[in-house]
């Protein structure tokens, strides 16, 4: 049988009750405590040592994130080289975000894995699903991605979109659901 993790994951429906689900409350419970001081730190050096801290692995020293920064989880983000991430952001990662190298996420966006079933029975139950931002893509402020979706390389998002399916190589993307208005050459 697979772990609470690898079924958030697989995007196999996770319900509050489930045996298993004391293990992503604890992880949530250790984001939380740590999250205060990740949102009062002064510096880069310190929101990249307890956002590391948070995700569980060493985040490069060529990203820079501005606090706040916001997370429930944390725990599957993986953040490449020569990222930027601006103020404000939130990412629900229970699904998986990935971001790759030379990624720009401008200020208020938002990074949804998680979701929940439309009959009420299981509504409270999460269904999630990755988020992969390919290299070089700029995701523009108040840019909404949601789960599931892959944005292409060098593609851009622009503010204030939302984003529902995936995003080709080189183009650019704005409203609301987001389509394609141009073409990268």
């Amino acid at each position: 049988m697979k772990d609470i993790f690898q079924r958030l994951k697989a995007g196999e429906l996770v319900h509050i009750h489930d045996p298993e689900f004391h293990k992503v409350d604890a992880i949530v419970s250790r984001t939380l405590a740590l999250s205060p001081a990740l949102n009062a730190a002064t510096d880069i050096d310190e929101v990249r040592r307890i956002l590391s801290e948070i995700i569980g692995s060493p985040l490069d020293d060529s990203t820079t994130i501005f606090a706040p920064f916001h997370t429930n989880f944390g725990r599957f983000i993986n953040i490449g080289k020569h990222v930027f991430i601006n103020h404000a952001c939130s990412f629900l990662d229970m699904g998986g975000i990935s971001l790759e190298d030379h990624v720009l996420i401008g200020p208020k966006v938002n990074l949804i894995t998680e979701n929940h079933p439309l009959d009420p029975a299981n509504r409270r139950g999460m269904l999630c699903k990755p988020i992969l931002i390919k290299r070089n893509a700029w995701i523009g402020a108040g840019a909404t991605i949601l789960p599931g979706v892959t944005v292409g390389e060098n593609a851009v998002v622009a503010a204030g979109a939302v984003v529902s399916r995936d995003i080709p190589d080189n183009t650019v993307v704005a409203g609301i659901p987001a389509k394609i208005i141009k073409q990268i050459p």
